[in-house]
């Protein structure tokens, strides 16, 4: 049993895979954050150029 225990205390496999994870999220919210902050200017560049078609 205690093999087994230290073998599982030793797997660095999952860790690896949740530190991607925990990256993967941090860029999502980095890009939502940003994307929130210039939609606005970025709609209003879009719709001046499509009111002077």
């Amino acid at each position: 049993m205690m093999g087994l225990l230290n073998t599982f205390a030793r797997d660095e496999r999952g860790a690896t895979a949740i530190e991607y994870a925990m990256i993967g999220v941090i860029v999502s919210i980095a890009a939502i954050a940003g994307l929130s902050i210039i939609g606005p200017a970025v709609m209003g560049m879009f719709n001046e150029a499509g009111s002077a078609f």
